[in-house]
């Protein structure tokens, strides 16, 4: 690509290229506020990013040499200034306006965000059940500013190396570019349509999901200035251009289905734009995006886009809401624009035109240094704080913090001093049930299942095995003390949102809930364990609406075919919201905070079941969650609930004894 080009062609797509940005911002933000939906915007800037910086590459290494010191230099004056002074503003304003139970939450999210691994970070969450009930992050929108900071490390190397095997090879520079970034799509393109079929949630934040639509930005700037197209033409696929970015939110579940097959959409249409460039025709969607309102706004999408999330978020916590509204939603995106405005006309701008990082050879570097460190060591004070706030223990014999135990019949009871409930709420949401000594492997049946195993000193007295979904997860913090003190062997097998069942009950069809307890009604009968802990109903909500499923029987049948005791515990009540977001901002006390009884529980479903096996010992815990009136969301001074349906492991903890107790009774041990 010539120089001369090169230079007309940054004059013909400058304007259309910001004008897009704005769109692209736009759809991003209205989506985000007023919709609750993804639009698509962000495969926008994807594929823009790879257009702009894969010419820029190709220009600088025709002329014999990539620098990387100073590209890398100016993209960190560019990119760090408005990333980090949004970063600290969120520090300060989670510190003052955020629930205790979101804080460690934010800091871990703070400092990946600040490094520039969100989407890694966000990716791990993903593919963890419980993690994905973390209420939504302020920073979780730095995920596609993660991938792009890594894009712009690892690009500027690429083409290095491309170009350095193209002079040794002696080949054309543009050609062997262009089939390096050719594989590069067809490769990425292929793993993200897999592993979005396979876990949608970990490929919406993989990095290798996305690079090609980097890829593609880079071949069309490659083959920018070969398309010779009739004016007409290019008036019509810009408009067709625009439409498809417009309407693709609206028609795809965007959250859900991307970024296999279906980010084509976004991405070939602003493809479309570009190819479409400077029409000349007052007809052609060019007008509109070069216009001097979008160009501005061009200017403005990056801070834009990094301010509207966390305003959003804390406009709803501030004013204790689920949603914005029309007016609010107007309120959010109003306060965004001028704080972005402000934020591009005193932070950016000024870095960028300024000589801060370029009187030394390393002084771009030293200057990110330095801007990151007021970031890391506001929320590293903030770590440490919240570490001793979150610091607490809890014993069997806790006449401070009895527990379940206040409610237990056969237990004597003591007055109840006057002490904080536990957990701490800012330690609730890892209060979390396991058994962290536990030796996990594959299953010899499926992969797909994992068998995990806490065994005793010695020879086990008996050998149990809890099976199901994380409401059976959770008994695992009861479990443990009765295992220890016993000596029993515990495996368990646990899915997230899949019960032990011969059928998907919490998402009907899943078929990856259906191979997953195939392979553990196989590894059970294999082991044949001198007993078996799974769930005996589901749902437990407002309603009410508990029930049995058949597949839950006819599990239970097929151990009872083998000879397998089984005790099916009743699945504890879900109150709906979080009882410990409730209790910060309400008190303990406040009525909102706890459900009356009725609501939650009828009799047993199980009760009206004809068939079930005679190994089923069927055990109730409802009376030590709730009282005879109301659920509360702390019995004997410790917190019930983590959020809106699981149990902590505090609570669980204290419930040991009569866990025990029933287990031995209804077993005969």
């Amino acid at each position: 690509m010539a120089t001369a080009g090169a230079a007309e062609t940054r004059r013909r797509y400058r304007p259309e290229l910001q004008g897009l940005r704005a769109v692209a911002a736009l759809l991003v933000v209205v989506y985000h506020v007023w919709l609750g939906r993804i639009s698509g915007g962000v495969d926008v800037f994807f594929l823009i990013s790879g257009f702009l910086i894969t010419g820029q590459l190709v220009r600088a290494a025709g002329r014999g040499r990539i620098e990387f010191r100073p590209l890398w230099g100016r993209m960190i004056k560019r990119l760090f200034p408005a990333a980090l002074t949004v970063l600290l503003a969120v520090l300060a304003l989670a510190i003052w306006l955020l629930p205790q139970d979101r804080w460690f939450q934010t800091i871990k999210e703070v400092f990946a965000s600040a490094l520039y691994v969100e989407n890694w970070r966000l990716a791990a969450d993903s593919v963890d059940y419980f993690a994905q009930h973390n209420t939504a992050s302020v920073v979780q929108h730095y995920w596609s500013l993660s991938i792009q900071g890594q894009f712009y490390v690892v690009w500027p190397l690429l083409i290095g190396l491309v170009a350095f095997a193209a002079t040794r090879l002696r080949r054309s520079l543009n050609s062997t570019v262009a089939i390096t970034l050719g594989v590069l799509f067809a490769v990425s393109l292929a793993y993200s349509v897999r592993l979005t079929a396979t876990n949608q949630p970990l490929a919406y934040f993989h990095s290798l999901t996305r690079v090609w639509e980097f890829a593609l930005g880079g071949l069309l700037a490659l083959a920018i200035d070969r398309f010779m197209l009739p004016r007409l033409v290019r008036i019509l696929l810009g408009w067709i251009g625009v439409a498809g970015l417009v309407t693709c939110g609206m028609i795809l579940d965007v959250g859900q289905v991307f970024p296999g097959w279906a980010a084509l959409w976004p991405t070939i249409s602003a493809a479309l734009v570009i190819v479409a460039g400077a029409t000349g025709s007052r007809a052609g969607a060019d007008r509109i995006l070069s216009s001097r309102p979008l160009v501005y706004l061009g200017n403005l999408s990056y801070s834009l886009y990094l301010w509207h999330w966390p305003v959003l978020l804390f406009y709803l916590i501030a004013r204790k809401r689920e949603a914005v509204g029309l007016l609010g939603g107007a309120v959010v995106i109003g306060v965004s624009l001028v704080l972005a405005a402000a934020t591009y006309r005193f932070v950016e701008e000024p870095v960028r035109k300024s000589s801060v990082g370029e009187r030394t050879r390393w002084g771009s570097y030293r200057f990110a240094v330095l801007a990151l460190l007021p970031v890391l060591l506001v929320a590293s004070t903030w770590q440490v704080v919240s570490a001793k706030k979150a610091d607490f223990s809890i014993a069997l014999d806790d006449d401070h913090h009895p527990g379940a135990m206040a409610r237990d019949p056969e237990t004597p009871k003591k007055p109840l001093p006057g002490k904080e409930a536990v957990p701490p709420l800012i330690a609730v949401p890892n209060d979390w049930g396991g058994i962290a000594e536990a030796q996990c492997t594959p299953s010899r049946f499926d992969q797909i299942l994992e068998v995990c195993t806490s065994r005793p000193e010695g020879t086990p007295t008996k050998t149990i095995v809890a099976v199901g979904d994380s409401h059976m997860q959770q008994y695992l913090a009861a479990i443990k003390p009765m295992a220890e003190k016993n000596g029993y062997q515990v495996t368990f097998m646990l899915k997230g949102a899949c019960p032990f069942s011969t059928t998907s009950d919490a998402m009907p069809g899943d078929a990856g809930c259906l191979a997953w307890n195939s392979a553990a009604q196989k590894e059970i009968l294999a082991m044949r364990p001198n007993a078996v802990l799974t769930l005996s109903t589901r749902d437990v909500r407002v309603g009410p609406t508990e029930k049995t499923p058949q597949g839950f029987v006819d599990q239970w049948k097929v151990l009872d075919r083998a000879g397998i005791p089984v005790v099916a515990i009743r699945d504890s009540p879900r109150p709906g919201f979080s009882p410990p977001s409730c209790i910060e901002a309400n008190g303990v006390k406040a009525p909102e905070c706890s459900v009356p009884r009725k609501k939650l529980l009828a009799d047993p479903p199980y009760e009206k079941l004809a068939d079930i096996p005679a190994n089923v010992s069927l055990l109730d815990f409802s009376d030590y969650f709730c009282g005879r009136d109301r659920c509360r969301p702390v019995v004997g001074n410790v917190l019930v609930y983590m959020d809106d349906n699981h149990v902590t492991a505090s609570f669980m903890t204290t419930l040991s004894p009569v866990l025990e107790r029933g287990m031995i009774s209804a077993l005969g041990w």
